[in-house]
């Protein structure tokens, strides 16, 4: 951003000296080493171990681990069994306090790594595991030891602490259980209350256990997190209970959240009024007691992202889809209402942001995948460069949207067309494709501008298709690639209609069934702005990323977001 500002550059993010050479590349190296990962199909998907990055993180901590347990303890003598349980007590109990810093939201790791509270879960995960199996380890070798002297009966009877261990050591492998994701999934609120009444009990059953000298660990494991909840609980209070009210219809206590459903499964959330800066990228959590007391959940800030927008009366928009739990409940309340001719209106509370988003400005190249209501994430992100500051390196960005119904992305359709325009006026080259999966279009119907569509009150997925569920139609069997949907922001569909090769006659009418595409008049020959490319299969990502990566002169940076 500082060579930006300072002079014109044509690559201004390549590195241009040596030393910064030598350091990209250092780190480049590093970041493809750590991408590869395997993944297994079918049902046996969540087995799919970590990615090489991580997968090397942990056999670093875990040689650490192994070495403070083993060194100088693995002697064949009367107290070899003592020794190891001993050594893998203090390993164990000092291990605590880090498990619960990694699942607090607001700890001292998060702040000094730079990092957020959701990309350190799979650390407090695997941490949590690795604590299982040294507390395993650790009760094992003592009672291999008892065992071997019949001593176990008298050693229960005599120290009643063992007790409260083999129950704090039952807790851990209940936790490891029912975190399994296809125990987890069955039902999220469900093991969210448990682990969080699980995490209390295993706690207390600790510090019963532990010698007086060893209870410290214990007590760092509480201060954690009860800074953490007191923290959280004071943002809560700050962000939802307002002394004073500096914009019409903005309550005391709480905000008001309007509901809305798109489609069968997609609904919208309306939040007025929340004084709350954020960036692109970031999350909040939602309680609406309405639909559930005990419930707070994350989503995505998906409102338009204006930088110079400062007004405290803002908005905020998140795009929920209907899966199970809370944001069915949320889609059929809102749905039940709008069928009774009644505002869908609930009293909200919201928590955050939380996420610490990288400065997106600060890459040459920018590519935007994401599926479905994942544009909540990616479109604030092109939104926020293309009105960010002059300060931009950004030259050029690719904009991929994947869904299985038209309906499922008709909240963020026209801020892209938005976005094409003020791309055009700025200088950035943005491509946009918008891919519909489950398309079952008639003959007669193939392509349909988007006006078209609009004005028949259908989406793709609701024209039927007498060609046994077949796609009729492709993108023509060439090396690049045309739009076959266009939709222009910048001209009325009402103008006049004239043929363009550019465009239209590219398409090999042997190959697929269409009807010509509605374009604008273009005058002093220009070439007619073609922009949002819709496709009716399914897109192969890789190679959607190849083709800008490989035009680039400087870094790219890739954000990808499921729905």
């Amino acid at each position: 951003l500082r060579l930006c500002r300072s002079r014109s550059l044509g690559y201004p993010t390549r590195p241009q000296n040596k030393v910064a050479q030598i350091y990209a590349t250092a780190t480049a190296i590093c970041r493809e080493i750590s991408y590869p990962q395997l993944h297994l199909e079918g049902p046996l998907s969540w087995l799919s171990p970590p990615p090489l990055g991580r997968v090397l993180v942990l056999f670093c901590y875990w040689a650490v681990i192994t070495y403070m347990m083993t060194d100088g303890a693995i002697i064949w003598d009367t107290e070899y069994y003592e020794r190891i349980g001993f050594r893998a007590a203090w390993i164990s109990v000092t291990q605590v306090p880090l498990v619960y810093l990694l699942a607090s939201k607001s700890s001292i790791i998060i702040h000094l790594i730079g990092s957020s509270h959701e990309r350190l879960n799979w650390l407090h995960r695997w941490v949590s595991r690795t604590l299982l199996v040294t507390v395993t380890v650790h009760g094992g070798f003592f009672m291999r030891e008892w065992m071997r002297a019949d001593f176990v009966k008298l050693e229960l009877a005599m120290m009643p602490m063992v007790k409260y261990g083999i129950g704090a050591w039952a807790v851990l492998v209940w936790t490891f259980l029912s975190s399994l994701s296809p125990i987890r999934r069955l039902a999220y609120e469900v093991f969210v209350l448990q682990h969080l009444a699980m995490a209390g009990v295993f706690l207390w059953l600790l510090w019963v256990h532990v010698p007086d000298y060893a209870r410290y660990n214990v007590w760092f494991a509480i201060g954690a997190i009860s800074l953490d909840w007191i923290i959280r609980g004071a943002l809560l209070v700050y962000r939802n209970i307002l002394v004073r009210r500096t914009c019409s219809g903005m309550q005391r206590i709480g905000y008001c959240a309007e509901l809305r459903t798109r489609g069968k499964d997609i609904s919208t959330v309306t939040i007025r009024g929340v004084p709350l800066g954020w960036r692109p990228g970031q999350h909040l959590y939602l309680w609406i007691p309405r639909l559930g007391l005990l419930e707070t959940h994350p989503f995505t800030i998906a409102s338009p992202y204006l930088a110079h927008s400062k007004c405290p009366c803002d908005e905020i928009q998140l795009a929920v889809r209907a899966q199970s739990g809370f944001s069915r409940r949320l889609y059929e309340y809102a749905g039940k209402m709008q069928k009774e001719d009644k505002a869908p209106r609930l009293t909200a509370f919201v928590a955050g942001p939380y996420g610490a988003p990288p400065d997106w400005s600060a890459y040459e190249t920018l590519i935007l995948i994401s599926a479905s209501t994942g544009a909540s994430f990616t479109l604030p992100i092109l939104e926020s460069v293309l009105h960010g500051s002059n300060s931009v390196c950004v030259q050029r960005i690719s904009f991929l949207l994947i869904a299985r119904q038209r309906a499922h992305i008709e909240f963020y359709t026209q801020r892209l067309l938005d976005a094409i325009a003020h791309a055009e006026s700025i200088g950035i080259d943005l491509t946009v494709e918008i891919a519909i999966t489950e398309n079952r279009l008639s003959p007669q119907s193939s392509l349909m501008s988007e006006s078209q569509l609009t004005d028949s009150g259908l989406s793709v997925s609701e024209q039927e298709c007498p060609c046994n569920g077949d796609t009729i139609f492709e993108e023509p069997k060439t090396d690049k690639t045309y739009p076959l949907v266009r939709s222009s922001p910048a001209h009325s569909p009402s103008n006049s209609i004239s043929e363009q090769k550019t465009c239209d006659d590219i398409i090999d009418t042997a190959n697929t069934t269409i009807i010509t595409t509605t374009t604008t008049t273009t005058t002093n020959h220009q070439k007619p702005f073609c922009d949002i490319v819709y496709t009716a299969k399914r897109p192969i990502c890789a190679e959607f990323i190849r083709a800008p990566v490989e035009a680039t002169g400087g870094e790219t940076a890739v954000a990808v977001c499921g729905g």
